[in-house]
C-alpha cells in the first residue's frame, strides 16, 4: 500500500493563515504544500542574534568571526569585506537592500505611499522571480493569461515547467492597448471564479506601456471582476520600469493601483536593478506582494512560503551581486548616471520613432505601437520572421531577434545611435526585398 503524502505542519500553520485571504484561495497544490522550514537557515538566524560565545550553525570557514576568503578575491573585490563577497545571504536576501528597495517602490510609485505591502524578497534574477511564482500559483492545467506577442521564457516556464496553460489576450487593437480585448479576456476567465493574467509593461516584446487612460481602464476592469467575487492574481513584470519616452503613457506601476484596490485582488510585483539600474548580469530581483486587507501576519505567511520555494531550489541569491546593489544604491553618483543612460536610450528611442514614422505602409513590415523600454516590434506580413532573421544576420551581418512566425524584435537599446538608422534602412530594404 502506497503511503499517503502528508503537508507538513509547518506548512498547514502557514495555510492557516492565509485562509480566507485571495493569497491562500489562489495557492497551487505545490503552493499548499510550500513552507520555510526551521532547519540550518532558522536556526543559523537565531544563532546570529543570540550566539555571542560561538556560532557553530551554518557551513561557512570562519576566522576572527568572518568568513575567510581567497587572495584572489580580495584583489578583485577590493571594497567588500569577506562577508559581502562570499559570506551566505539571508534566504529572503540582504535585510538593508530589500528595505532600500521598498523605499525605491514608493517613491516611485507615490500612489503606493501609504498602502501596506510586504517587504520585497530578494531573488535571483525576474525569470526566477516569475517561475517562483508559478510554483506557488500554478497547478497543473491552470490557466495564466497574459498579451500576445509576449516574451518566449513565460510560455517555457507556465507550461514546460509547470505543466500549466498560458492563455493570451491581444496587446494591441489600432495604435494602443486593446482594452476590449483584455475585459473579454477577463470576463472569460472570471467564469471559473479565479483569474490569473500576467501583465508586462513596458511590454516585451513590443516596448509599449499603457497611457494614463488605458492603465486607469485596466485597473477598472480588474476592480470590477474582484466585486463581481472573482480572485484576482496580477503578476505585474516591471521589469522595464521607468523607462518611458512620451508624455501621456502610466508613469506608475499597475501594482500601485492594484495592491490596495480590494480584498479579492493579490498583486505582485516583479521587479529589479537588472534593467532599470543596468546591472543586467547580478541577477538580482524582487517579488513584493500587495492586497487590501492582508495584514502583516498574512504577508509573512505568504513571504515565508516564497522564501520555501527559494530555499528548495537555490537555497540563496548570491551575495556579492547583493552587496554591490547595495552599495550602488546607496552611492548617489548612482542617480546621476541612470539620468545619463536614460536620456541616451531615449535619444536612441527617438531615432527609430523618426525613421517609423516616415516609413509607414511598407509592403511587409507594420511596427507595433511602442513609447518605452529597449525594444520596438514589427509584424510581418507575407513573410517570415525567422526568414527575415536569418537573411539579415547572414547577408548583413544585422542581429534581430524573431519572437513567433510573424514578429521581428529589434532592440535600439544595444545599438550605437549613429548607427540605427542604417539598420532599419536595411531591415526596411530586405524585408521589402523578400515580400516581392
Amino acid at each position: 500500500m502506497a503511503n499517503k503524502k502528508r503537508t507538513n505542519p509547518l506548512a498547514e500553520e502557514l495555510n492557516a493563515i492565509l485562509a480566507n485571504t485571495v493569497a491562500g484561495r489562489l495557492l497551487s497544490d505545490l503552493g499548499e504544500r510550500m513552507y520555510f522550514p526551521k532547519g540550518i537557515i532558522a536556526q543559523s538566524g537565531e544563532a546570529k542574534i543570540h550566539g555571542k560565545t560561538a556560532n557553530a550553525t551554518i557551513g561557512m570557514a570562519v576566522s576572527g568571526g568572518t568568513p575567510i576568503m581567497l587572495s584572489a578575491l580580495k584583489t578583485h573585490l577590493p571594497t567588500l569585506s569577506s562577508a559581502d563577497a562570499v559570506g551566505y545571504a539571508p534566504t529572503a536576501g540582504n535585510e538593508e537592500l530589500r528595505k532600500l528597495w521598498l523605499e525605491a517602490i514608493r517613491r516611485k510609485n507615490p500612489s503606493l505611499s501609504d498602502t501596506p505591502v510586504s517587504t520585497p524578497v530578494l531573488v535571483p534574477g525576474l525569470t526566477a522571480g516569475i517561475s517562483y511564482l508559478a510554483d506557488l500559483f500554478l497547478g497543473e492545467d491552470t490557466v495564466l493569461l497574459t498579451g500576445a506577442p509576449a516574451w518566449d521564457n513565460y510560455v517555457l516556464i507556465v507550461e514546460a515547467r509547470r505543466n500549466a496553460i498560458l492563455e493570451t489576450f491581444p496587446v494591441f487593437k489600432g495604435n494602443g492597448f486593446d482594452i476590449e480585448g483584455f475585459r473579454a479576456a477577463i470576463a472569460e476567465r472570471s467564469k471559473t471564479g479565479a483569474v490569473r493574467v500576467l501583465l508586462n509593461f513596458p511590454q516585451n516584446p513590443s516596448g509599449y506601456t499603457p497611457t494614463k487612460t488605458e492603465a486607469a481602464e485596466i485597473v477598472k476592469t480588474l476592480v470590477d471582476a474582484a466585486k463581481a467575487g472573482t480572485d484576482v492574481l496580477v503578476w505585474c513584470d516591471d521589469a522595464y520600469f521607468g523607462l518611458g519616452y512620451e508624455s501621456d503613457i502610466e508613469t506608475e506601476s499597475l501594482f500601485a493601483w492594484l495592491a490596495g484596490a480590494h480584498e479579492k485582488i493579490l498583486a505582485v510585483k516583479i521587479d529589479g536593478p537588472t534593467k532599470e539600474d543596468y546591472v543586467w548580469g547580478l541577477r538580482t530581483g524582487f517579488l513584493t506582494f500587495g492586497s487590501k486587507g492582508m495584514n502583516a501576519a498574512q504577508y509573512d505567511a505568504l513571504v515565508k512560503k516564497l522564501m520555501g520555494a527559494i530555499r528548495s531550489s537555490v537555497s540563496c541569491a548570491a551575495s556579492p551581486s547583493q552587496s554591490i546593489a547595495l552599495k550602488m544604491m546607496k552611492d548617489p553618483q548612482s542617480e546621476i548616471d541612470k539620468a545619463e543612460y536614460r536620456a541616451l536610450l531615449a535619444e536612441r528611442y527617438a531615432v527609430v520613432r523618426r525613421f517609423i514614422d516616415a516609413h509607414k505602409n511598407h509592403p511587409a513590415l507594420e511596427a507595433l505601437p511602442f513609447n518605452s523600454g529597449y525594444f520596438m516590434s514589427m509584424k510581418c506580413k507575407g513573410i517570415g520572421a525567422e526568414d527575415l532573421r536569418l537573411k539579415l544576420l547572414h547577408e548583413h551581418g544585422i542581429g534581430t531577434i524573431a519572437i513567433d512566425p510573424g514578429h521581428l524584435r529589434v532592440a535600439f537599446s544595444s545599438v550605437d545611435t549613429d548607427k540605427l538608422e542604417m539598420v532599419f534602412e536595411t531591415i526596411f530594404a530586405v524585408a521589402a526585398d523578400m515580400a516581392k
